[in-house]
């Protein structure tokens, strides 16, 4: 035995059935969803901020656009946060970060204040959670079933979606943006205290292996480097590889075609075929459920089939949809629409159990913090896209062109994805016999 020791697992496998690391990924989902909360706003605000107080769509989606750019470069600085201050830190700031913003922007009154509380204090909220938040916890308290993890918790901020959309719609009809708001406020804050009760670092912190390790491995000893040089000397040795830079043009234009486009605009688009706003609103909720479908589907098959032949798929599939949408677009639902719903909302995320898998195999230890940096990317793609949609909407009168650029884009993204080299295997765990019986007794109802 090596001189690290390490401590059975069989005294706490015969006293539950169900392993701790299953209630933490179910905290951490109820995380994802509150600070989820402020992504149903803005689609969903812009036209009553429009209408209410004169502010053009340029000037909306420049907010948002910091929001997006914050969101993404806040995200592998908050991997390695993580890793020195612990999840339950960095969680619990986060979600107090997005209740301020999404709060003391009821007060806005001039387009710098907007910035402000949408933008800034958004974004360091919600990319201090962000997908690494999710790939943290897979990692940490998971040996077995990361994919399908990864897609449950990826789904987190789809269902905060689902949840919170046709709630801010509705308000903000009938009553005024500003409740809704602070409703999104309030949904951060009802987290926080189930966050810092609950979650914990990692499996040892509790004396228990890895969900299918066989032992508890003792806690790694604390980072001693500042969060932000490991950040940036995980992004200078990734930059060597050019699959990273592969991975990252990939998922700039996931994200483009998805917060940017759809989550910013589909709803002033749709208005401006005649629907009704909570009609739009719906729709994306309904995305918002097919999302968890696929995504959580997309993680169980990323356990088993080559992820770049998924990623592949995935923005064949998303292409086609944009390239059909100005046709689709009318001033009632008609089937094809529920169609374009129904494949978008499968698609949505479900980009990424394979592109965090492909981080992890590639670059290995440093994975995590690398997928930090391909998510920046992420939504440096979708800021860019949101501003971009904007000005195109203000300059012809319509989004035709912006859905058709989104299309190019995803032809370009499939082409990368299935260019990467096949990476090496996932290694899989060691486990003594008595380990693999327990993992089998957990499954048994």
């Amino acid at each position: 035995m090596s001189g690290t020791s390490t401590v059975s697992s069989a005294p706490w496998s015969r006293t539950s059935r169900v392993h701790r690391a299953w209630v933490v990924a179910g905290v951490a989902f109820a995380a994802l969803v509150g600070a989820a909360a402020f992504r149903a706003a803005p689609g969903a605000l812009m036209v009553p901020l429009n209408t209410g107080l004169g502010w053009s769509m340029v000037t909306m989606s420049a907010a948002v656009s910091v929001n997006l750019v914050l969101y993404g470069l806040t995200a592998p600085f908050a991997a390695a946060l993580m890793q020195r201050f612990g999840l339950r830190r960095v969680t619990g700031v986060a979600l107090v970060l997005v209740a301020a913003g999404a709060g003391l922007s009821v007060f806005a009154r001039a387009a710098w204040q907007l910035t402000l509380t949408w933008g800034l204090l958004v974004g360091l909220g919600t990319g201090s959670m962000a997908l690494v938040f999710a790939a943290t916890v897979a990692n940490a308290w998971f040996v077995r079933r990361r994919g399908l993890v990864l897609g449950i918790l990826t789904a987190g901020g789809a269902a905060g979606q689902l949840v919170f959309l046709p709630v801010v719609a509705y308000l903000a009809e009938v009553t005024s943006w500003k409740v809704a708001s602070l409703v999104i406020a309030g949904a951060a804050l009802a987290v926080l205290p189930l966050v810092l009760v609950v979650l914990r670092d990692r499996p040892s912190d509790v004396g228990l292996p890895p969900y299918g390790g066989a032992e508890v491995l003792p806690p790694p000893p604390p980072p001693t480097r500042n969060p932000a040089v490991v950040a940036l000397t995980a992004l200078r040795q990734a930059a060597r590889v050019r699959a990273f830079w592969a991975l990252a043009a990939a998922f700039a234009i996931c994200g483009a075609t998805t917060n940017g486009l759809i989550g910013v605009h589909f709803i002033p688009s749709a208005h401006d075929h005649g629907m009704a706003t909570t009609t739009a609103a719906g729709l994306l909720t309904v995305v918002g459920v097919f999302d968890i479908v696929g995504t959580i589907a997309s993680g169980w098959f990323t356990d088993r089939v080559d992820p770049r032949l998924l990623l592949l798929a995935y923005y064949t599939f998303r292409g086609v949809g944009l390239l059909l949408l100005p046709w689709l677009l009318s001033a009632s639902v008609h089937p094809s629409m529920v169609v374009f719903i129904v494949v978008y909302g499968l698609d949505w995320v479900a980009t990424v159990p394979p592109t965090v898998t492909l981080c992890r195999r590639i670059f290995g230890e440093q994975g995590t913090i690398v997928f930090g940096w391909v998510f920046a990317s992420h939504q440096l793609g979708a800021a860019t896209a949101a501003l971009a949609a904007g000005i195109v909407r203000d300059t012809f009168g319509t989004y035709t062109f912006a859905w058709f650029g989104g299309a190019a884009l995803c032809a370009v993204a499939a082409v990368l994805s299935i260019a990467l080299g096949r990476p090496p295997a996932e290694p899989q765990p060691v486990r003594s016999p008595v380990a693999e019986a327990e993992a089998a007794a957990e499954l048994t109802p």
